[in-house]
């Protein structure tokens, strides 16, 4: 994923977050899950870009 900042993957990760707390019926663990990937997806673009 090139060029792409940590509030980006973290919104990302949220909306991702919001849909599996919706299916699960359990909104609160569905965000908490939302914010750990996109904090995983920010960190890994970090790693990318350090690469480069």
């Amino acid at each position: 994923m090139k060029n792409m900042t940590k509030g980006s993957s973290m919104g990302i990760g949220v909306a991702l977050g919001l849909v599996f707390g919706l299916l699960m019926d359990n909104l609160a663990i569905g965000l908490a899950i939302g914010v750990a990937l996109g904090a995983g997806m920010g960190s890994q673009s970090d790693k990318d870009n350090e690469k480069e």
